[in-house]
């Protein structure tokens, strides 16, 4: 489930033993002012207190970093990295939630063992968490955005070579580099769909170029910090409409480009909506964090 300012978005996948998982709810619903009743009447509408519920936190509220990991057990992990992030937060430290994911040991060629840390005001998770328990909804977890993303590249792999992935929504560009359902590499592209949507045919060339030097610049980072893990292809999420993005970048990059269809890995039959790119692309963290509620951790 996600909340924005004016609109709360809900998802639900269940896997049945069909060849793909089943979207049986992804819905959008008005969110007023007190986020709390619209999580409640959701609640009573949808049941919600039945099943393991996901929140999105926005990109604005947390900092995801890729850090050298402290020589440290890993129970102390958590710990041993909150003094590095001094020098990324506007905040105090001590006033930080934090979060440590690893990258998979062995897999790094060039650098020793990293984690990704992702970090949030305590202020900003605990209104989440208390909104939800207010609403006597089961919360089981915050998500972001970069973790959704890779639960859905996850559902394109093969073998065990590497995916790029970018999709573009209000909050800009995001771009993940996922092999073997783990997270690798992210990196944010500040154009917003807004901007690729909205401009000129010759503004849009502008910011297709700077679009394209960013993506060349992190494919050769990630082949020179990960040359284990060859590249297979760019995928391109869902856009609401063709704006010649794909082709663009499929003539001007190193590595094969492919648009997305999540039908052609997830089964629509229950949200016949979703077979359109505009849904997809309004949908996708959503269906994104479904994803990690219904395989776990």
């Amino acid at each position: 489930m996600n909340l924005y300012g004016d609109r709360a978005e809900v998802g639900r996948i269940r896997r049945d033993g069909s060849e793909r998982p089943v979207v049986d709810t992804c819905a959008q619903f008005a969110n007023g002012a007190d986020g709390v009743q619209t999580l409640q009447k959701l609640r009573r509408e949808l049941h919600l207190d039945r099943f393991r519920c996901a929140t999105l936190l926005p990109a604005r509220q947390y900092q995801l970093q890729l850090v050298e990991a402290p020589n440290v057990p890993e129970a102390e992990m958590k710990a041993a990295v909150r003094w590095r992030l001094k020098d990324y937060l506007e905040y105090p430290v001590e006033s930080a939630t934090v979060d440590v994911m690893a990258v998979p040991a062995g897999e790094i060629a060039n650098r020793g063992r990293s984690v990704h840390v992702v970090s949030a005001r305590n202020e900003d998770i605990n209104t989440r968490m208390q909104m939800f328990a207010q609403a006597k909804v089961p919360l089981q977890v915050i998500e972001i955005g970069e973790m959704a993303q890779r639960n859905l590249a996850a559902l394109f792999e093969t073998d065990r070579r590497a995916l790029a992935t970018l999709s573009f929504s209000e909050e800009g560009g995001m771009l993940t580099f996922t092999a073997s359902g783990e997270l690798y590499l992210s990196r944010r592209i500040e154009i917003s769909l807004e901007q690729l949507l909205g401009v000129q045919p010759e503004a849009r060339d502008q910011l297709f170029e700077r679009i394209t030097l960013e993506l060349q610049r992190s494919l050769d980072h990630f082949d020179r910090q990960f040359s284990n893990i060859p590249i297979a292809r760019l995928l391109l999420a869902p856009l609401p409409q063709d704006i010649g993005l794909a082709a663009y970048l499929a003539g001007n990059l190193s590595a094969p480009v492919e648009s997305v269809n999540l039908g052609d890995v997830l089964d629509f039959h229950q949200v016949p909506e979703l077979r359109e790119a505009a849904e997809q692309n309004l949908r996708w963290r959503t269906l994104g964090a479904a994803l990690r509620v219904e395989s776990g951790p």
